[in-house]
């Protein structure tokens, strides 16, 4: 293979104001996104013979866009570890400088869970998904047997100790042998020098932590674009796990390739996703991903009653007033607004949850208290509104909730992983309407940001 040429890293600007470097490679008519794995660095995995390899045969039909996330490689280093929403967020300012109106999003493994997470919130961004290994989560629980088991996390807790040094290589090859994945022994000088060109140490251990403690399984049902799920045959874990998000991910196919990793075929792996993208089909545009977030306040009649209406009706506007300022702040979506309650939709939960603390703290001041409750899921669009049964969850998780406290949904709670909150178990819930028990958690301190 004759080397890649030199290409122009260029930088994206976030919200927050981090530098984001991305790389892009070929010219043609497709816009692909290649998402990096665990390591990143731009200018050494050019060189990696794998990823030059796959790179350098995608370039032939499309244009590919790389970029290393916050953190590691090329990135801004003195900001924390993202987790999956801000490396959703992080994405789109990526597309956003590249001018990738609707790309296509291609990852592996975990690094495949930031595209399944933004074609499920904004369906219209993306035009299709390529997903290689597909993971929903990394620890193993008896309806997710395909994940890795506590021995496995205990040896790579030891393994990232290593980080950088001569011997990381080694224990990396021998972990992944452990968890049932074939990865060549001449891989382990080269992972040596990653591991220093991605990130010390420390953020090498975060980044572990936060991938074993994020979930995506609530939310593959919801992705309504065309996916492809790239698996090899004589991989049994990698094999069942892919035939499992194929079952719940409706618009997936999965094709399976002869051999494992070991016999990895380029030609073959890339004729796969040519001929997938070669019958590209328009997402559907009447569902979509969001995190709805409700809030009423505690008391309120009572509370109208010894203020009297006047007084009262000050009051509300007042808080109606706060409650839109962090809406607008926190970029959600005001639906609905009934008495003295709120209905609000977001496309990254994390954000939703900060406003709901945010107005907790805020009205205060007027001697009222909220409660809130977030939730996320699949939502119908119905003349421009959000609608459905995450709606009516979230709803329900409201009037669960006390004062001042927000409650959220076990799926939010999986999703905001990384994010810096605390929970607190509440334990499951009958919530009116919805036929399966839920266990909600409290919010109980937040998070920066």
């Amino acid at each position: 293979m004759r080397p890649m040429n030199p290409v122009d890293t260029r930088y994206a600007r976030p919200r927050d104001g981090a530098y984001i470097a991305f790389q892009t490679f070929g010219s043609g008519e497709i816009d692909l996104h290649y998402q990096l794995d665990y390591f990143g660095n731009l200018d050494q995995m050019r060189e990696a013979p794998w990823f030059g390899q796959i790179l350098s045969q995608l370039a032939t039909f499309a244009r590919v866009i790389v970029h290393d996330r916050r953190a590691t490689g090329l990135s801004s280093r003195n900001v924390p570890v993202p987790n999956l929403e801000t490396r959703v967020a992080d994405m789109r300012s990526v597309l956003d400088a590249a001018g990738a109106d609707r790309p296509v999003l291609f990852g592996e493994r975990e690094g495949g869970t930031p595209n399944v997470l933004l074609a499920a919130t904004d369906p219209q961004r993306v035009r299709s998904i390529v997903w290689y290994g597909p993971a929903a989560r990394s620890l193993q629980t008896p309806t997710y047997p395909w994940g890795v088991p506590p021995a496995y996390v205990q040896r790579e807790s030891r393994m990232l100790e290593l980080w950088g040094t001569g011997d990381f290589g080694r224990a990396f090859v021998e972990t992944e042998a452990e968890a049932g994945h074939d990865v060549d022994g001449s891989f382990a000088d080269l992972l040596n020098k990653l591991s220093r060109q991605t990130c010390t140490p420390d953020v090498a251990n975060e980044l572990s932590r936060v991938w074993l403690d994020t979930d995506i399984s609530d939310v593959l049902p919801s992705v309504r674009v065309p996916t492809l799920l790239l698996a090899y045959r004589d991989d049994a874990v990698q094999l069942g796990e892919a035939r499992h998000i194929a079952s719940v991910m409706p618009e997936s196919q999965l094709v399976t390739l002869p051999g494992s990793e070991t016999d990895l075929d380029f030609g073959r792996f890339v004729d796969a996703i040519r001929g997938f993208l070669g019958v590209d089909r328009p997402p559907e545009r009447d569902s979509v991903l969001a995190t709805v977030l409700f809030t009423d306040i505690v008391g309120s009649t009572e509370r109208q009653a010894a203020l009297g209406d006047h007084e009262w009706k000050r009051v509300l506007e007042r808080h109606h007033e706060l409650v839109r300022e962090s809406l607008d702040r926190y970029r959600g979506v005001e639906n609905d607004t009934a008495g003295d309650g709120f209905f609000a939709t977001f496309d990254g939960p994390a954000r939703a949850i900060r406003c709901a603390l945010a107005i907790a703290g805020r009205v205060r001041e007027l001697g009222v208290e909220i409660r809130a409750g977030v939730h996320t899921g699949e939502c119908e669009i119905v003349e421009g509104k959000h609608a459905g049964l995450a709606v009516s969850i979230g709803a329900r998780v409201v009037g669960e909730a006390g004062p001042s406290e927000v409650l959220v949904s076990r799926t939010v709670r999986d999703l905001v992983a990384g994010s810096g909150f605390h929970f607190e178990d509440a334990g499951e819930r009958a919530l009116k309407g919805v036929e399966e028990r839920w266990r909600l958690f409290r919010v109980a301190d937040e998070a920066d940001g």
